[in-house]
């Protein structure tokens, strides 16, 4: 393409960086290709490289550059200093006749197509070596919004191209490798979207903190964008899955978060500023930014998009005030995730930890130790510490050239697109953002772990931990007859075994769910108003504040918390076993302690299948089984099987398989599997009757070695007995086994004995268990023991010799 002056963003394409940048070249790309797909852009203008280059050329700006970096890279002068003195000649600088008129005319364009009105313009600077899978040079440069009127338009452009020589962007490019004259500006002039009246956010078409490349992550807030980017405001958060998005029947929102929202950035009335942050409502504070059907439609942007460019992508969005409708306003190639090696898995494990002082979103997946430098002002940034943990309010560019030398940072505000973490993980440092209080809770010099590696929170802990780090390549391990699936509870963390060669889940306690997520007893739920403990009536008020009916905030964030995971193995099989709390457990949720009984041994009490049909927990039992329908049915994980747990008889188990099937779940109906645990005696004894009501078997060996050898697992004085490895345990696990293979039945095992004796591990193989299930650190040591087993079996090793 000859370079004219100007260009019409839908005359250039991603192949045009050289020439408009990368920020104007992708936009037009998107107008070009993905418009007439259905996706909409706001269309505008770019000045092209050889409009800047003139532009320096016309003002003799060329040699005054030139000679003031090489000043400051002779050690003449400081940075600040120099990229201020640059700024200054570009913005004093006159237009040339020719490229004033270019810019005039195309904004002349926009008036008429605008039906004659001025219309308000982003005016936003590309640079022509940005926005590459390599380095992103998102943020280096100057946005300016709400710029109406030629003189402002000009103005705006002018102060663009002098915000290339800002100190942020020196650096940038320093580190990066970019010399001083190789990189130009291009300005985007693009149609303002009225975000102001409405909502806008920022997308990745790949989960940004594990790499799992099948989820769009999307975050909103009130009004224009800057916010978030900048992580001056705590936003709306959701996480879709995008292998379901195709189906119109199901809705894949696997977890969404609603944000304080505290501040929106609006248009500024006076004749100065162009735009200024206000304070939210109440009613905006406690509302989504958008609807369910908004969000999935941005999802199936954000795969349209990451397909036509053939790589994962990082998303502008906003949604127009007047028209409420959605529209992209920008997309580039996502920058950390993407440079991964494929098939490599990095793991942190923590020990010896301090008291936990603060919380908020994980950031990277790591762990790191140092001392605190709080900085509460960016004016202050030349007193940081090299290696030490930064601790801020926020963040912007100007931070960028101090976050490169910190161990990790810590942030009161942000989300998990805000500046403060994207720039942590092209640094690959841990963060934690949006604390709330980290700088008053915090203090310079006091030592600290910042620690992200437990899933989506952050913890920073007081003193310095142990942190071991274990790399693994994940496309070497061996393969297994035997499948070997995964215990896994916390959906936080679900995604980061996503690489392990897994079979699926074996085991997914739905307690952990309720526990950590939902915190409300279901039965304080479905009799709310007759609760009499007034502080836990006021919790449940505060938690279930955005549902009419409270038992539906039970239903929704259960299902939820089990999509996440679900998503991860999808379609492998997940297998959720239903709570199998014990009363004591129980009376510990809020509300908990109004319909709990006392029990002197609460492991052999009312727990599991006896409580899902006793009227004391029928109607929170119900509440179960429409999450697993809702997770199932409305949003598409048919990959779910139930699991029964602790079922002590064969009239107990039709009871509940009766009970099930009152509230919508038939075993058979829409691929609908049913297991049990097997960890009572009486499970194996009568194997062959339970076979007949279930698909499958899995073998909790915790339990049947405590209730085989009648030793209390939590026993200290009794440890040394409690073996799953016994004869009398080895004898039971056999026969089910054999008895459930004898009937067709699955059968498989979840406890912890193969993760902690390989010997076990070999047992189950030669007695042909279907399938192991382990938690993911014992993964890669139990799927090598397995394989080991298996070729001594094939070998006729005589210690493997077929279990009779």
């Amino acid at each position: 393409m000859t370079q004219k002056l100007v260009l019409n963003l839908a005359q250039v394409s991603k192949e045009d960086v050289g020439i408009v940048g990368g920020k104007n070249a992708s936009l037009g790309e998107l107008i070009q290709s993905l418009v007439p797909k259905g996706i909409a852009v706001p269309g505008g203008f770019a000045t092209s490289a050889n409009a800047f280059r003139l532009f320096l050329e016309f003002n003799g700006l060329n040699g005054t550059i030139a000679d003031l970096i090489a000043a400051y890279e002779g050690g003449k002068d400081d940075l600040a200093n120099t990229a201020k003195a640059i700024r200054n000649a570009v913005t004093a600088g006159d237009w040339p006749e020719e490229l004033r008129r270019a810019i005039c005319e195309a904004y002349a364009q926009m008036t008429e197509h605008a039906g004659g009105q001025e219309p308000a313009v982003a005016v936003r600077s590309s640079a022509t070596a940005e926005d590459l899978p390599e380095a992103s040079f998102a943020g280096q440069q100057e946005t300016f919004l709400n710029i109406t009127g030629e003189d402002a338009v000009l103005d705006a452009c002018r102060r663009c191209y002098a915000s290339l020589y800002t100190d942020r962007a020196i650096t940038y490019r320093a580190a990066h490798g970019f010399a001083e004259g190789s990189v130009a500006l291009s300005v985007g002039v693009q149609r303002m979207v009225r975000a102001d009246q409405a909502c806008s956010g920022v997308m990745f078409s790949i989960d940004t903190e594990t790499g799992f490349p099948d989820m769009v992550l999307i975050d909103g807030a009130w009004g224009l964008g800057e916010n978030i980017v900048q992580g001056a405001v705590d936003p709306d958060a959701w996480q879709v899955f995008k292998p379901l998005l195709d189906d119109p029947g199901v809705s894949p929102i696997v977890a969404r978060r609603r944000g304080s929202k505290e501040v929106k950035m609006v248009y500024a009335a006076g004749p100065h500023l162009s735009t200024l942050s206000i304070e939210t409502s109440k009613d905006e504070r406690e509302a989504f930014v958008l609807t369910d059907a908004e969000v999935l439609q941005l999802a199936r942007w954000a795969v349209l998009i990451e397909q036509h460019y053939g790589c994962p992508m990082d998303i502008e969005w906003a949604k127009d005030g007047p028209d409420g409708g959605l529209c992209i306003l920008q997309a580039r190639p996502e920058t950390v995730q993407s440079r991964k090696a494929a098939g490599s898995l990095k793991t942190y494990s923590l020990s010896k930890q301090g008291d936990e002082l603060v919380r908020g979103l994980a950031i990277g997946g790591a762990a790191a130790s140092g001392d605190v430098c709080l900085i509460k002002s960016a004016a202050d940034i030349a007193n940081f510490v090299d290696g030490s943990v930064l601790v801020t309010s926020t963040t912007d560019p100007d931070w960028v050239p101090v976050m490169q030398r910190a161990a990790a940072i810590v942030t009161d505000h942000g989300g998990r697109t805000s500046h403060a973490a994207i720039v942590s993980r092209e640094f690959g440092l841990p963060a934690v953002v949006g604390t709330g209080d980290a700088t008053k809770v915090l203090q310079s010099g006091q030592q600290v772990t910042v620690s992200c590696i437990g899933g989506d929170e952050g913890i920073v802990y007081s003193g310095k931990a142990a942190v071991t780090v274990a790399e693994v390549d994940v496309t070497a391990l061996p393969r297994t007859r035997t499948k070997i699936m995964l215990n896994l509870a916390n959906p936080g963390a679900a995604g980061r075994w996503w690489q392990l060669p897994s079979d699926g889940v074996g085991l997914t306690r739905m307690e952990f769910v309720i526990a950590n997520t939902i915190k409300v007893h279901p039965m304080a739920l479905v009799h709310f108003s007759e609760l009499e403990d007034t502080a836990a009536k006021a919790e449940i008020e505060r938690l279930t504040a955005r549902y009419e009916d409270k038992r539906d905030y039970f239903i929704d964030q259960l299902a939820e918390g089990l999509a996440r995971i679900a998503a991860v193995q999808f379609p492998r099989p997940v297998i959720v076993r239903m709570s199998d709390f014990k009363t004591n457990e129980y009376a510990g949720l809020i509300g908990g302690a109004a319909f709990e009984p006392i029990e002197e041994n609460p492991m052999l009490g009312f727990r599991g299948a006896a409580r899902y049909y006793s009227p004391q927990y029928r109607a929170g039992f119900a509440l179960e089984c429409q999450a697993i329908r809702h997770l199932r049915e409305t949003m598409g994980f048919t990959n779910v099987a139930i699991m029964i747990p602790f079922c002590r008889t064969v009239e107990e188990a039709d009871r509940v398989i009766e009970t099930m099937r009152d509230e919508g779940l038939v075993r058979g109906e829409k691929d609908l599997e049913l297991y049990m645990m097997c960890e009572i005696p009486s499970n194996v004894v009568l194997a062959g009757d339970f076979a007949q009501r279930f698909d499958g078997f899995s073998i909790g060996s915790n339990d049947l070695t405590q209730l085989t050898l009648g030793i209390d697992r939590d026993s200290e004085l009794l440890a040394d007995q409690f073996d799953a490895g016994d004869p009398a345990v080895e004898w039971m696990i056999r026969h089910v086994i054999e008895e459930a293979h004898r009937h067709g039945t699955k059968v498989g095992l979840c406890g912890q004995a193969p993760s902690d004796d390989p010997a076990f591990a070999r047992i189950l193989v030669e007695c042909g268990i279907d399938s192991i299930s382990v938690t993911p650190d014992s993964f890669v040591a139990v799927k090598s023991h397995v394989a080991a087993a298996e070729q001594a079996l094939e070998a006729g090793t005589p210690e493997l010799e077929k279990c009779p």
